[in-house]
């Protein structure tokens, strides 16, 4: 597991990005924390700065349109998934269950 934040520093609505070897975002919604892999599918670009609207997550580039929940494109250009990534929140901090390191 990954430490990615506190709770109180990563409020609804926002993204945080955690580099490494596979940069990975974690998004918290009023769902609550998701993390999936920060690069989007379609083209070289970080959905941690895209524009988060509910459990999903638009592509700052062209417009792709991620479900937070099953990494799952919803709509074109991009086609190909991208990779989920486990959150548990515990004494006020996220932590992600990821297959790399990543510093944060």
């Amino acid at each position: 597991m990954i430490r990615a934040c506190a709770v109180a520093d990563l409020p609804v609505g926002e993204a945080l990005r955690l580099d490494g070897p596979v940069p990975i975002a974690v998004f918290h919604t009023e769902d609550g924390f998701f993390a999936i892999d920060d690069t989007c599918t379609h083209q070289d670009a970080s959905l941690a700065d895209g524009w988060l609207e509910g459990c999903f997550v638009e592509c700052p580039l062209h417009a792709a349109l991620f479900d937070l929940r099953t990494g799952v494109p919803t709509c074109l250009p991009a086609k190909a998934p991208v990779r989920t990534h486990r959150v548990v929140v515990a004494d006020g901090e996220v932590h992600v269950d990821a297959p790399v390191p990543a510093v944060s």
